[in-house]
């Protein structure tokens, strides 16, 4: 059922202190040890390809997991819970059920999409983990804002995709997409959809590497809000480069500020790709000239696959960090990408309570 705007509400959370975002799903399903046959279920037990990588099929295969983990992160201190939804558009799901021309000599282009977006299966999967994932969390928050008499919001995850608008694949020929603009907007426009109408309160277009592709995900949430004459809060996410640069399509950080502004996002920030000391530069930047609040949810580090979560950090250097980025006047929402477990989170949540939010009002326009 759709929500109602939460904006307002967002606000005065937002001014009144720093307010905490979830950690990794899918670092923290690794905790699970759940096996290939536990990924499948019944419902996709003669899928043709493997499905344990696919997070977010386990909304609908292991709901009482994906609902057990949004759970440790609330009970962590999560103010803002993301859905199990990443990959959740008929686009990225195609990777798992759909056979890959380029297995068999050909190329993937804008044929072959179209007859992703038209395929049933996906249609009917894609909105299913939409709306399972969005009733789950909705189902936990709600139940531990009863708890602790502290609301609690649910973000719906819209993620990346494995195809590019900004880059071609063919150096004989430039020009050639994989896939067309309207295509990816069609994608992310049924993914929104059903993700309100599972009930979340906000869309977190997340983990941007091609502004491109995100800009499509823009459209499509404002002409939903057109056509459906709805509104929801929405949260923008980039994941940056050493140089600061969005890893794709190369967009700084004020020129990614000035693509994203008309849409009046509640929150813009940075998540994964770098860990918190290499991407606290940039977050400084786009707090000088983003006019709403920033978020930042960095990964624990560098990749590293000799630790427990397969990153660096361990939860008491997260939370130094983002003490410091607090104290520095850096937050608005902070929480941690890959690598971050409820562990990470909890040391995050007592790291920025004592400090106060950044200071938006103070922009000037």
């Amino acid at each position: 059922m759709m929500r109602p705007d939460a904006t307002e509400e967002l606000h005065s959370l937002l001014e009144s202190r720093i307010a905490v975002l979830d950690g990794a799903m899918g670092t923290t399903i690794r905790e699970y040890g759940l096996t290939e046959a536990a990924a499948r279920g019944e419902r996709f037990a003669d899928a043709p390809k493997d499905l344990l990588n696919n997070g977010d099929i386990l909304s609908l295969t292991q709901p009482a997991t994906i609902g057990d983990i949004h759970k440790r992160f609330l009970e962590a201190g999560s103010d803002i819970i993301e859905t199990n939804t990443f990959s959740a558009t008929t686009i990225s799901q195609s990777d798992f059920f759909v056979e890959d021309p380029i297995d068999s000599g050909g190329r993937k282009d804008p044929e072959y999409f179209q007859q992703v977006l038209e395929n049933e299966f996906l249609q009917e999967l894609a909105r299913d983990i939409n709306l399972k994932g969005s009733e789950i969390a909705r189902t936990e928050a709600d139940r531990i804002a009863e708890e602790t008499g502290i609301t609690r919001y649910v973000a719906g995850a819209i993620g990346p995709l494995t195809v590019s608008l900004t880059n071609g694949p063919d150096h004989d020929d430039p020009a050639f997409r994989m896939v067309t603009f309207d295509q990816v907007k069609q994608a992310y426009r049924e993914q929104i959809m059903a993700l309100a109408e599972g009930g979340c309160d906000i869309l977190m277009v997340e983990t941007i590497f091609d502004s491109l592709n995100a800009k499509a995900a823009l459209v499509a949430i404002q002409e939903l809000f057109d056509d459906e004459n709805f509104s929801l809060p929405v949260i923008i996410s980039a994941a940056v480069g050493l140089g600061g640069e969005t890893m794709i399509s190369a967009q700084k950080i004020d020129a990614f500020w000035i693509a994203c502004q008309h849409l009046d996002p509640i929150a813009i920030g940075l998540n994964c790709s770098l860990g918190p000391d290499l991407m606290r530069p940039f977050l400084s930047q786009l707090g000088q000239v983003a006019s709403t609040y920033t978020s930042c949810y960095p990964n624990a580090g560098l990749p590293n696959p000799l630790a427990p979560t397969g990153f660096d950090l361990e939860p008491h250097h997260m939370a130094e960090y983002m003490a410091e980025f607090a104290e520095a006047g850096l937050l608005n929402l902070a929480g941690g990408c890959c690598g971050n477990t409820p562990a990470h989170l909890t040391a995050i949540v007592e790291a920025v309570k004592e400090h106060p939010p950044r200071p938006v009002r103070t922009l000037a326009a």
